[in-house]
């Protein structure tokens, strides 16, 4: 596998090296989108049959098995201690984080049954990374933006809403989780732009194989979970895993390197589109009408954040 994705890194290198920095940063972006759009998918049809304890020590294996085909013959071992040792704290906390971010991410897979109001509810992590981007990196809202964030809120709580229920029943089961991996994941996203300079994407997506699949070993053991899962969920993991904890860590970290944070976490919204797709034509599942209106909302006000400022800039000239 490292031979073929030589190969055909070289056959396109000479192009990739022509592009500008944003048309790369967008390139990474749409990689990691179509990548993690199938990650949904994938997981949700083996998280139907296998625990989640069980889930994540193959997909996290599988994943970091990927992950070192990848570096094999393009970093060595001495590269990748040295620059452990030089952002040893920054990879302890991001991984530290991504445990708790990935792990809440699987659990709403697990728990909301259609996982493209999962997606549509993960609409909410541009808004969580645009407000830490206003407090930690400076950044400013306008008007529009704001707009963005309101209809974003909106159209999440539509989807989640359920009436005629209890109080303690208001909001979809499987929301808190979505919530919790959103502010998580926003959170890591800040502070690997913020440091991008000293991380390496690739040694990122390893970090983040590692720290989760010690984890998931520990819970397995803790758990006592047999080792043995159905075929079909193993092969839905072993192409999951592939897109997942390899292609769309790689592609995201990637995708930092040229464009802002907010745009990346904005642009990739529009994975929804393609989870709804892939829902429906596996599962044969469709959202409820008030989710897609909701869905819909989400999406549009991520638009409005991600170009809030050019459309002003436009304005102005």
């Amino acid at each position: 596998m490292s031979h073929l994705f030589c190969l055909t890194s070289g056959f396109f290198e000479p192009l990739y090296m022509k592009l500008s920095d944003i048309t790369k940063g967008y390139l990474w972006t749409l990689i990691g989108i179509l990548a993690v759009s199938n990650v949904y998918i994938f997981s949700k049809v083996a998280l139907n049959s296998i625990a989640i304890m069980q889930f994540g020590f193959y997909w996290f294996g599988f994943g970091l098995i990927w992950n070192i085909v990848f570096l094999n013959k393009r970093i060595s071992i001495k590269k990748i201690k040295e620059a452990i040792q030089q952002s040893f704290k920054l990879y302890l906390v991001i991984g530290l984080l991504e445990i708790i971010a990935t792990t809440s991410f699987f659990y709403a897979i697990m728990t909301i049954e259609n996982p493209s109001v999962t997606s549509f509810l993960g609409n909410l992590s541009p808004i969580f990374v645009t407000i830490l981007g206003v407090i930690i990196l400076k950044e400013r809202f306008n008007y529009i933006e704001i707009i963005g964030v309101f209809l974003t809120l909106s159209g999440a709580f539509i989807i989640s809403f359920k009436s005629n229920t209890s109080l303690s029943q208001v909001f979809l089961n499987g929301t808190q989780y979505v919530l919790l991996s959103t502010s998580i994941f926003s959170i890591n996203t800040i502070i690997v732009k913020k440091n991008i300079k000293k991380l390496t994407p690739s040694l990122l997506s390893l970090n983040r194989g590692v720290f989760i699949f010690v984890f998931s070993i520990f819970i397995m053991l803790v758990t006592k979970q047999d080792i043995h899962i159905p075929k079909d969920a193993l092969l839905a993991i072993t192409i999951g895993s592939l897109l997942g904890p390899f292609l769309t860590v790689i592609a995201g970290y990637n995708a930092l390197q040229y464009i802002e944070a907010s745009k990346r976490s904005i642009l990739s919204s529009s994975k929804s589109l393609f989870v709804l797709l892939g829902a429906y034509l596996y599962f044969g599942k469709f959202p409820m009408e008030y989710q897609i209106i909701g869905g819909v909302f989400t999406v549009f006000g991520v638009l409005l954040i991600s170009f809030g400022k050019l459309i002003l800039k436009k304005r102005k000239h």
